[in-house]
């Protein structure tokens, strides 16, 4: 059985879709070379996102699209403002 969408939801199990997620990256030369212990085969593409600059809250990262040797394809972004690594899907 489905809920019906006048129902109420558990906000816990609630999620933003595409939410980026924290991650483990091994950088060597300023390119990722591990994420989570698995070593990356190829980087495939990098880009930078700069977007909100107008507000107090602007967005400054620096994107990678990789496939590591387990052969799974990754995106994932440093945070140049707040500083770590974060995995979001493509």
């Amino acid at each position: 059985m489905v809920a019906g969408a006048r129902e109420p939801r558990d906000s816990r199990s609630a999620r933003r879709l595409n939410e980026p997620r924290r991650a483990t990256v091994v950088v060597e030369e300023d390119v990722p070379i591990a994420v989570s212990s698995v070593p990356v085969a190829v980087v495939r593409e990098e880009w930078r996102v700069v977007d909100r600059w107008w507000t107090e809250r602007a967005v400054r990262r620096r994107y990678f699209e990789v496939v590591l040797q387990s052969g799974r394809n990754v995106v994932l972004f440093e945070d140049l403002d707040g500083g770590g690594w974060f995995t979001q899907r493509a």
